[in-house]
């Protein structure tokens, strides 16, 4: 019976674009994806609405957010060691408690 409810909540989630969050990956995995050669960016605590028109994914060297999903009460909380991936049509607000700085490419599916 606990399966069947764990189904059904992974089905609820498909429906809406999910961030990923992967806590602390190795060096190797960094390396690997070349992120010292991406663009970086950064912003000061505040609340900031983004829409994702690519799929992006980003590397935080210092700060904390917590992205709120447009139409939704839930948040991903994720800062600094964090590799994030934010999907293609993504409408979420940022909450940033911390000043970011980040590593970050878009992966256009075009």
């Amino acid at each position: 019976m606990a399966t069947s409810s764990k189904q059904g909540a992974m089905e609820s989630d498909a429906r809406s674009p999910a961030i990923t969050v992967e806590r602390n990956p190795p060096e190797s995995r960094l390396q690997q994806l070349g992120i010292k050669s991406w663009p970086k960016w950064a912003c000061p605590p505040g609340k900031f609405p983004l829409k994702f028109d690519a799929q992006e994914t980003c590397y935080l060297l210092k700060g904390k957010v917590k992205a709120y999903v447009k139409g939704s009460s839930e948040f991903v909380e994720f800062g600094a060691g964090d590799l994030v991936i934010f999907p293609e049509g993504l409408s979420c607000t940022w909450d940033v408690s911390a000043a970011v700085d980040k590593h970050y490419k878009f992966d256009s599916s075009s």
